[in-house]
């Protein structure tokens, strides 16, 4: 499959191959928030002493999926605001999910099989792994989908990698996928392999070689191109709001076997710690919750960092409201920030940096990482018309246009200029020789269409799956 535009990124602080296991903390500090979630529906009281795997709150908004207790403990609501700590933790083995908790939710003659299958997987948490591949949105866990992505390749820098999460797994993800059809009807499932030769490869492609649901597409490891919404666009005509794409990864599709084959809740993921200025950039095993103070102590090498949560290019600045590793949390991205910008940086002489258009000094080094910061190098310039952005965007826009036609408040020209195919990769912002946060002003200008080319009386709704 052949794409537009993309770059091969190699920065400096790629975590190890090696995946390890933290200790256990003296309490858990749960976030009620993540990227796409609010669980705003508690189900839980102060002391009440909770178990392994049960609901301890809800989102309300997202088809009341839950928020899972990762380990035994002791409720506390007081201890940090949006916050549900957990004290006198200890872990224990989850219960089974008792399939007869559907009957009181979920008619059998309405959805079938595959439906309680679906609201079995929402209930123990594993619905959470699946996304709309074109919106990123959480789908209806009843409504059938018009196809299935599963990607066990993810190329934003630092991101917990396929082949860490299948060693000695091959198993569990073959096996997940048989579970994954039983979800479908005839829909086919699409499976994101390297264009690489690997042992791990080899062997998934001989094992799938009998199922005919399954469609392998092999991808370059270029970034973005691993991302479901770019295949999504390739194999098909624009999103069906009734029958979306749904995206998977690697760790979902493992979720999906515990679940149906064990009955038992995906409590344990797996993070990164990466970055320039991680001092020892690896992969862990954790419980939503993990205190943060524990987990980044002597993670960090800088004395004035920037924690991402999340990767480079589509994470968050870590909010320090956060004491606690959120549900949907895949890892930290740890930056320098320098106090004081670079000396000459406008000119960009740098010898130990790389640049897209090739302007610094760095260009002639043979050093194979960049070691990126947060520097901007003095300060953000106008747009030069460079149209590095075009060159790498894969969805074929125009960001400096999008940028030049915002500045002059052109909002009728920015609604035709393609904003709602971006799919937030944010290369545009990382090849921008003048440091406009490029992604960031198309995210704000597809906002603004929104709410001032709304038809009057439009609204949005709240949806349940729950019956």
């Amino acid at each position: 499959m052949q794409f537009y535009g993309g770059y091969d990124i190699r920065l400096a602080g790629k975590p190890s191959a090696v995946l390890q296991e933290l200790p256990e903390p003296e309490s858990l500090h749960i976030p009620l928030w993540s990227r796409r979630f609010s669980f705003s529906k508690l189900e839980v009281s102060e002391g009440e002493r909770v178990e392994q795997g049960q609901v301890i709150a809800r989102d309300t908004q997202n088809f009341s999926v839950p928020l899972l207790s990762p380990r035994r403990g002791t409720v506390c609501l007081n201890k940090y605001e949006n916050h549900i700590t957990l004290e006198d933790i200890e872990s224990a083995g989850e219960e089974p999910f008792d399939p007869d908790n559907l009957q009181t939710h979920v008619s059998h003659g309405r959805w079938g099989v595959g439906g309680m299958k679906r609201f079995q997987l929402k209930e123990q948490g594993i619905w959470e792994f699946f996304s709309d591949a074109h919106t990123g949105a959480l789908p209806d866990p009843m409504a059938q989908p018009g196809g299935v992505i599963v990607t066990t390749l993810n190329l934003e820098p630092f991101a917990a990698r396929g082949k860490v999460q299948l060693e000695r797994r091959l198993n569990s993800f073959t096996r997940g996928l048989e579970h994954l059809q039983s979800l479908l009807e005839y829909q086919p499932i699409y499976l994101i392999m390297p264009e690489i030769d690997s042992d791990i490869a080899e062997e998934i492609r001989r094992r799938i070689q009998g199922y005919a649901f399954v469609r392998i597409i092999t991808v370059k490891l270029t970034y973005p191109y691993g991302s479901p919404a770019l295949i999504a666009r390739k194999l098909g005509p624009v999103h069906n709001p009734k029958h979306p794409v749904w995206a998977l990864d690697v760790a979902g599709v493992l979720a999906i076997d515990r679940s149906l084959t064990h009955s038992l809740p995906a409590t344990i993921k797996i993070i990164t710690i990466g970055g320039p200025a991680a001092s020892n950039p690896r992969h862990l095993m954790a419980v939503a919750g993990y205190p943060l103070a524990s987990l980044l102590d002597g993670e960090i090498s800088a004395e004035n960092p920037r924690v991402i949560n999340g990767g480079v290019f589509n994470g968050e600045t870590l909010n320090s409201g956060q004491h606690g590793l959120d549900s949907e949390c895949r890892g930290f991205t740890v930056l320098e920030e320098p106090k004081e910008a670079a000396f000459l940086g406008w000119m960009r002489p740098g010898l130990k940096k790389k640049s897209f258009s090739h302007a610094f000094l760095g260009s002639l080094t043979a050093s194979s990482t960049d070691k990126v910061e947060t520097t901007l190098n003095g300060e953000k310039r106008p747009c030069i018309s460079c149209q590095n952005c075009e060159r790498v965007c894969p969805v074929q826009i125009l960001p400096y246009q999008i940028h030049k036609d915002l500045y002059r408040d052109a909002l009728e020209e920015v609604e035709h200029s393609g904003t709602e195919l971006c799919m937030d990769c944010g290369l545009c912002t990382y090849v921008c020789p003048s440091k406009i946060d490029l992604r960031g002003e198309i995210t704000e200008a597809r906002r603004r269409l929104r709410e001032e080319l709304r038809p009057e009386g439009e609204g949005t709704e709240n949806n349940s799956a729950e019956e």
